[in-house]
């Protein structure tokens, strides 16, 4: 597909996004897509650095728990708005992110992965257990309620769903454009030769400390966000639910299945798993509890058997050969795909020869 194509296609699902509200006037369906954006989003978020690093987080959901705690108790203790609490939110999300990340960047693997899940569940333990911390009443496993202050664009809350469906259509949109842009900066190439060889990409002069927290730090503070939105929107906030390791899964998950290290790969991720919880959960939650995790267990195994590069690249193989009618070519304008080390170090060494300076 040409560039050209693949704008018009883009234009053409964003028009079709944008005009989705007016012709589906359902609440609960409303609803059930204004959830698999929001997974999609934070599976995005969640792709920013893990995705491109190659590291395993199942620790994001302290991300979220933090943007959503500080948002809702900047609004119930100081009347601040939620928006100005979501940024707030962020920002703390990725001081934590920097110092929860320094000391573990040098872990690869599965020692990385379980040395997330260990801080998130320090965090979402303490916090199930406090009730009270400098005055602030965190009221522990209970949670918090958003109060009903009514209609307001300033204080979040809405009498229909419908602007929250457009709130979070248009904050998806933003780490998609983020994803993209950062897969053409810098940034992004530094963290391509450091998942495709981390000792190369150090011997040219690349330092995986400095780029890797930069991503984790962009990547919690866009996860810090969803968490805020979320709250927001139920009006309720919990550990369990706002910081627990299924969440994480959820978005390593998506994200995995729909192609990690790509642009489009995790909102294709949640437009698949997302609703499967939702209908496992709902039809199989009663009678065989925790059976939507072995589901997820099971389609995982299979995405790593037999799509090692998640459901984007043979759908993107497909839609070639449907529209030109012969094989697919190595190249499209949708495929973002890790790079190998040769071409990633070659795209660093020119950036930087460029400007006459050397890889930091």
């Amino acid at each position: 597909m040409s560039p050209r194509s693949n704008f018009i296609a883009l234009a053409g699902v964003l028009l079709a996004c944008l005009m989705l509200p007016l012709v589906l006037h359902d609440e609960f369906l409303i609803h059930s897509v204004i959830m698999v954006l929001y997974f999609a989003y934070l599976a995005c978020a969640w792709n920013l650095m893990c995705g491109y690093v190659g590291q395993i987080s199942f620790g994001h959901s302290v991300f979220s728990g933090v943007g959503g705690y500080t948002s809702v108790l900047l609004l119930t203790g100081m009347g601040w708005s939620p928006w100005l609490g979501m940024l707030v939110g962020g920002v703390l999300a990725a001081i934590l992110a920097i110092a929860m990340g320094y000391p573990t960047m040098r872990l690869r693997g599965p020692y990385f992965a379980l040395t997330t899940i260990a801080f998130a569940e320090i965090i979402r333990i303490w916090f199930e257990n406090t009730d009270v911390v400098f005055r602030i009443h965190l009221k522990g496993a209970e949670g918090l309620n958003v109060p009903l202050i009514g209609t307001s664009w300033a204080m979040f809350q809405f009498e229909s769903k419908v602007p929250y469906y457009y709130i979070i259509l248009c904050m998806l949109v933003l780490v998609m454009s983020m994803t993209w842009l950062m897969e053409r900066s810098r940034l992004g190439v530094c963290l391509k030769a450091i998942r495709g060889d981390r000792d190369a990409a150090e011997s040219l002069g690349i330092n995986p400390t400095r780029y890797t927290l930069t991503a984790l730090a962009l990547s919690a503070f866009m996860t810090a966000l969803g968490g805020s939105f979320y709250a927001q929107f139920i009006r309720f906030i919990n550990p369990e639910r706002n910081m627990g390791t299924e969440l994480s899964i959820d978005m390593a998950l998506m994200s995995i299945i729909g192609g990690q290290g790509t642009v489009f790969g995790p909102l294709l991720g949640a437009l698949f798993l997302a609703p499967l919880a939702e209908i496992t959960r709902t039809y199989l939650g009663g009678q065989f509890a925790g059976l939507h995790l072995a589901i997820y267990g099971l389609v995982l195994i299979v995405a790593v058997l037999y799509l090692p590069k998640g459901l984007l690249h043979p759908l993107q193989n497909w839609l070639r050969r449907g529209l030109a009618k012969k094989p697919a070519e190595p190249a499209a304008a949708l495929s973002f795909t890790a790079v190998s080390v040769p071409k990633a170090t070659a795209a660093v060494r020119s950036t930087y020869s460029a400007e006459g300076g050397q890889v930091k």
